[in-house]
């Protein structure tokens, strides 16, 4: 397993429409198990292949379940990836803060499917047939997200977009880049 580079907004990889897997094999294992330990290092709860420059239809997420939900924490207790996922029924609308990975300091308020129906397959090609409720639901949108092009930005007003895009390009411009999850920064990168 290897931690990989997670490209930063505005990377054009970052707008490719992913291809679909057409096999799950070890090299699709071997992808996701890469992402997995990205993600943690990074200590995000998603990311999809495109993210890390893969052009595959592959998201990870290890979402923590709410105690209401009865869910467990910590990392890898709700670990799960979905080959060629597909969001197939939205229902409702939910107004969340969200960040992204790529898109690393900034964070905002956007509008999503309040309950999802996702269908795709596991890494041992059974089906994935679920519904998705709260936090689950928004990092399942906004993974597919990535697989499509989409950047959660491209999702907010343009003022607030705009306002975004000028701090990360003022960061940009101050020597602020991609670096690996979990790597120190160098003293010229501070």
């Amino acid at each position: 397993m290897a931690i990989m580079e997670i490209l930063i907004y505005p990377h054009p990889f970052l707008r490719v429409k992913a291809a679909a897997v057409t096999e799950i094999d070890d090299e699709i294992r071997s992808l996701a198990a890469d992402m997995f330990e990205t993600m943690y290092a990074a200590r995000g709860i998603g990311l999809a292949a495109t993210q890390v420059g893969a052009d595959r239809r592959l998201i990870v997420l290890d979402v923590p379940a709410g105690d209401d939900e009865g869910g467990k924490g910590g990392p890898g207790a709700n670990a799960m990836a979905v080959v060629n996922p597909e969001i197939v029924e939205a229902r409702g609308s939910i107004k969340s803060e969200e960040g992204c990975l790529s898109v690393p300091g900034e964070t905002a308020e956007v509008r999503r499917a309040e309950r999802v129906r996702l269908r795709g397959l596991d890494l041992d090609g059974n089906e994935i047939d679920m519904e998705a409720d709260g936090l689950l639901a928004v990092a399942l949108q906004h993974e597919v997200d990535h697989l499509d092009g989409v950047v959660f930005i491209d999702r907010l007003s343009r003022l607030r977009r705009d306002m975004i895009k000028r701090r990360l390009k003022k960061r940009a411009a101050e020597g602020g880049r991609a670096q690996r999850p979990g790597a120190e920064a160098s003293a010229d990168e501070r």
